[in-house]
């Protein structure tokens, strides 16, 4: 287990999958998750919940197999920002941000048809980090996020809300 202090913190690898459809970005782990070095580890985050709804995978399982889940369901997950400086899970204290190389990433899964961000911090990062955007035929979509702290949202709705991904999975 990692123990991570204020100061500047790298983040998760990414989990590519074998031929991702859909690339889900976050904006930087909690500290829960890089502690556990896993994508979504604080049980309050609804990410895994959503997932199950769904798409069937229970948050239940070992995260291995939750990971092995989204492969075979065409889902990539990684992070807008590779490295900065916070203190605590906070978005709101994140500072220094240096990106993912999410550009050299879609050119080696040229499979990705849908980037979808997990939240409007992870949306501003990245419109931040790529004012002009990517190459056409990719839809970016900002969904609301799954952190405890979006209180806004119900589960249901979430749900309801992050169904686009379902529809980007289908054969083109």
């Amino acid at each position: 287990m990692m123990t991570r202090k204020a100061g500047r913190n790298g983040g998760l690898p990414h989990v590519p999958g074998s031929v991702p459809k859909v690339l889900i970005l976050g904006s930087f782990p909690s500290v829960q998750s890089l502690e556990r070095e896993e994508y979504y580890a604080n049980p309050r985050n609804r990410f895994w919940a959503v997932m199950g709804e769904l798409l069937g995978i229970s948050r239940t399982l070992p995260y291995v197999e939750r990971i092995q889940s989204l492969d075979v369901c065409g889902i990539a997950l990684w992070d807008v920002i590779a490295t900065c400086i916070r203190e605590g899970s906070g978005d709101g204290a994140i500072r220094e941000p240096e990106p993912n190389d999410i550009p050299g990433f879609l050119r080696a899964h040229r499979s990705v048809r849908l980037v979808v961000l997990n939240g409007s911090t992870a949306g501003r990062l990245f419109q931040s980090a790529w004012p002009d955007g990517f190459p056409s035929g990719l839809r970016f979509v900002v969904m609301p996020s799954t952190s405890p702290a979006n209180a806004r949202y119900r589960l249901p709705d979430l749900v309801d809300r992050w169904k686009v991904i379902l529809a980007a999975r289908e054969p083109a």
